[in-house]
């Protein structure tokens, strides 16, 4: 009987130890969830190299067309200002926005009318021009030109004899200009002149007056020597390379003198005389209407 007994509690434990076994069959898997699935192993460095490659590709490329881009100098014509060798970075950026080059500042532009005729070209690598497109270093084969704005739409500018250089009747004082140079060159090619600068289109001379060949000795092309804003690239904001001559490039303290800016100066002065005549009119017209109302009912009474 016991043994027997035995037996039958065996088996109704050995059942109930079944449904337990259910129960903890159903926990078992939970429990294989938490513990037996094993957390994906990180993808090694090699694997993720070309994506980050490729991340770093497309950053450099948007960098280069929208925000900033390198340029290589590849002559003295910005001496002092700039060497040749120096690396300049151009802000690609505010010209999206409208923002138009103005007076004193360095500029990157295409080459408006074969201005670099003759110039010796360097024949990038395959590697170079890798680089170049992306951003990486400065384009050997775009033809472009670094100068300091002088003029803008609008502004007259003229040298006579050795100078100074006039805007708008206000003589310059160009601490920047290469020195031993004068601001205006002696000579019947170009340094003598008065022009006015058609609009949309800017004037631009080197800082090494008498060794940059610069708008006033183009002044027979179609566009009379001045580049057309549509041809900026952007302008320069720093020296980058080499460290040694790292440097901001503000626009010079001259630019900012009172009456500089003759158009600009009397634009605003326009303007309210524009709109002070239709109101001088309109409270004219009243009072002539309100005179004429009072001899009206002076008249019949």
């Amino acid at each position: 009987m016991i043994p027997g007994s035995d037996t039958g509690s065996g088996g109704t434990g050995d059942g109930d130890g079944g449904n337990g076994g259910e129960g903890g069959g159903g926990g078992r898997p939970g429990g294989s969830g938490r513990h037996g699935r094993q957390p994906k192993k990180p993808r090694s460095f090699w694997k993720e190299l070309p994506l980050l490659i490729g991340i770093a590709l497309v950053l450099a490329l948007l960098i280069k067309t929208f925000l900033v881009q390198a340029f290589s100098i590849p002559s003295d014509s910005m001496q002092n200002t700039l060497q040749r060798g120096d690396r300049v970075l151009v802000d690609k950026l505010t010209p999206w926005f409208g923002a138009e080059p103005e007076r004193g500042e360095v500029v990157v532009f295409h080459d408006p009318d074969n201005w670099l005729a003759g110039e010796p070209m360097v024949t990038p690598n395959p590697v170079q021009k890798f680089l170049s497109w992306i951003g990486l270093m400065p384009s050997a084969e775009e033809k472009d030109l670094i100068k300091r704005v002088i003029a803008v739409g609008g502004d007259t500018v003229e040298c006579e004899g050795t100078g100074p250089l006039k805007v708008n009747g206000k003589a310059l004082n160009e601490p920047y200009v290469y020195p031993s140079n004068t601001p205006c060159s002696m000579d019947d090619q170009g340094g003598q002149f008065k022009i006015t600068v058609p609009k949309g289109k800017i004037w631009v001379m080197g800082d090494h007056r008498q060794n940059s060949l610069d708008s006033r000795y183009h002044q027979n092309d179609s566009s009379g020597g001045a580049v057309p804003v549509d041809n900026v690239v952007g302008r320069a904001v720093v020296v980058a390379w080499p460290p040694a001559r790292w440097a901001t490039l503000p626009v010079p303290d001259t630019f900012d003198q009172p009456g500089l800016s003759a158009a600009l100066g009397a634009a605003p002065a326009a303007l309210g005389l524009a709109g002070a005549v239709p109101l001088v009119m309109w409270r004219r017209r009243r009072v002539v209407s309100g005179n004429s109302g009072v001899s009206g009912v002076g008249t019949a009474g």
